[in-house]
């Protein structure tokens, strides 16, 4: 996963609302986003190489997502970050728990965020810190550094959605997805030093990522309305960047 914009307490119907693209190598198998047998409890995409996750809810209306961290150092033989999202979800315990246990194993694993929900409240939790943040009602961006850093693209995205949720009582799916498109690059004055190459670092800069290679898979929008009912829409897209179509679940409230 690549990038997450949320809005928190900002939307009279949704209190959640969840807007995401997951950027990966096109080579790289992948299963859509359906409910996981034999109990049927997650729902979420699969990564068909290592088996894990990027991003998904359980019955219980609960999200867990996870952004890689960009690092010069990174480790041969770890465990996949991807299942860090399936325990969350399968095992959801009290933040305090689950940090301190993140804390514990959190080298077993490259860098990450990993974005879980307990109690209707979100966390964040920063491998390269160790340390969990809470966020707070409003609006956040997370990519691959460290949460509502001011990264170009998060800019445009978190204003994007603040924009149009502040100005729209009906949520329409389709101008949510528009703004995930966004193939816009910032000027190279304006890019984070990541690390990676400058060409790399142009390809990278936009919200929606297009090369032969590597770019966006997939956008997955996710509203929570009042009453916990989830509304969870998956767009996937080709490595030409085109629209292979749109999957729409529902999961009523379990309270």
């Amino acid at each position: 996963m690549c990038i997450l914009f949320f809005a928190i307490e900002s939307h009279p119907r949704y209190p959640l609302i969840i807007c995401a693209n997951r950027d990966e190598f096109h080579h790289r198998a992948t299963q859509g986003a359906h409910f996981w047998p034999p109990e049927n409890q997650i729902l979420a995409g699969k990564d068909l190489q290592a088996g894990g996750t990027w991003l998904g809810v359980n019955r219980k209306g609960q999200f867990a997502g996870i952004t890689n961290l960009r690092t010069q150092e990174t480790q041969d033989g770890v465990r996949s970050r991807g299942e860090l999202v399936i325990n969350a979800l399968a095992n959801p315990a009290s933040p305090m728990l689950t940090s301190q246990w993140l804390q514990t194993h959190r080298t077993n694993y490259n860098s990450f965020n990993l974005i879980f929900e307990a109690n209707n409240i979100l966390h964040c939790f920063n491998s390269r810190s160790a340390e969990t943040k809470i966020l707070s009602s409003g609006f956040h961006a997370v990519c691959n550094g460290d949460m509502d850093d001011v990264w170009p693209k998060m800019a445009r995205g978190q204003q994007a959605l603040q924009s149009y949720i502040t100005q729209n009582d009906a949520i329409n799916i389709d101008e949510l997805q528009k703004f995930m498109c966004d193939t816009t690059q910032p000027e190279d004055s304006l890019l984070p030093n990541t690390g990676v190459e400058l060409e790399w670092e142009r390809h990278l800069s936009s919200i929606f990522i297009q090369h032969p290679q590597y770019g966006t898979r997939s956008t997955t929008i996710i509203l929570k309305d009042t009453l916990g009912r989830i509304d969870f829409y998956e767009t996937r897209f080709d490595g030409k960047g085109r629209n292979l179509g749109r999957q729409h679940f529902q999961i009523e409230s379990s309270k």
